[in-house]
């Protein structure tokens, strides 16, 4: 499966946050993830709801996908949350806390057609990721935060103890041929911090990734997209490929380079990201 859609930003909002809901309509992120669990407490889990079912039914985000993502079906919440969401017309279900195949067909099963995305944010999720990427999600999404809790281990700058989580669950999305998105970065105001964050993520072939705020988007898109270097191999690759005198070989040479026909494909690959983040 070729993934193309840009999905280099996703921005948390929290659904409880009128104000906030309005103001992604205008935002450069790719994705909107209204939230209804962690970011939202307790008393405002209801208007939260309310307020993310609205904003879906109503639209406005332009090319940006929507998504909500819910309270965990083992709380109070989990329940009502995805009654009320299921038919709001949002492009994605985020569900939390998922640790299993089975714990993925329980939402599939409330969600009707509902594309479903999920958190990988625990212990067990680590050694299921196969399963769990197979079961049908649309997208795995990194929740390092919560992971890094339950491990008990510091969430440092360089995030080495999560190294190992962080390629096999790229490696699982891949193997399913379905989107993956990296954690947050928890610094807001030091963007050195957000820029090295943003290339790690690129180097362990995210797709994206997951912020906190608005003010992190520009240089989370400018570390995903294709850079000028990049599309002009791409392109020298697929002009290489089409050329009649190239017919029928698997591996030629490109710009000093060797390519193959599996660098065709992601040649071609990166070429439609890049159409696609110009039409946003």
């Amino acid at each position: 499966m070729t993934i193309a859609r840009p999905r280099r930003s996703a921005l948390y909002l929290p659904a409880s946050n009128a104000r906030a809901i309005e103001k992604a309509r205008t935002l450069d992120a790719d994705v909107v993830i209204l939230d209804l669990e962690d970011a939202v407490a307790p008393e405002m889990k209801a208007q939260a709801r309310e307020q993310a079912v609205q904003a879906a039914r109503e639209g406005g985000f332009g090319g940006r996908e929507l998504v909500i993502r819910v309270n965990a079906l083992d709380t109070e919440w989990g329940a009502d949350d995805i009654s009320a969401v299921a038919g709001a017309g949002a492009d994605a279900i985020l569900a939390p806390k998922v640790s299993s195949a089975e714990d993925v067909a329980a939402y599939r099963a409330r969600l009707a057609n509902a594309p479903l995305w999920v958190m990988i944010e625990t212990c067990a999720s680590l050694f299921r990721l196969e399963q769990i990427a197979a079961a049908g999600p649309a997208c795995l999404v990194m929740g390092t935060n919560d992971l890094a809790k339950e491990m008990r281990a510091p969430l440092t700058r360089k995030r080495t103890v999560f190294h190992p989580a962080l390629a096999m669950t790229v490696a699982a999305a891949r193997s399913a041929g379905i989107a993956v998105l990296d954690g947050v970065c928890n610094e807001i105001e030091d963007q050195p911090i957000l820029d090295e964050a943003c290339r790690q993520g690129v180097e362990f072939g995210f797709d994206g990734k997951t912020l906190i705020h608005p003010a992190q988007i520009a240089i989370c898109n400018a570390a995903f997209a294709p850079s000028l270097e990049a599309l002009a191999h791409a392109r020298a690759v697929i002009a290489a490929f089409a050329d009649p005198d190239n017919a029928g070989r698997g591996a030629i040479r490109v710009q000093g380079k060797m390519a193959e026909r599996l660098h065709l494909a992601e040649a071609e690959r990166l070429v439609a990201v890049a159409a696609a983040i110009a039409e946003r």
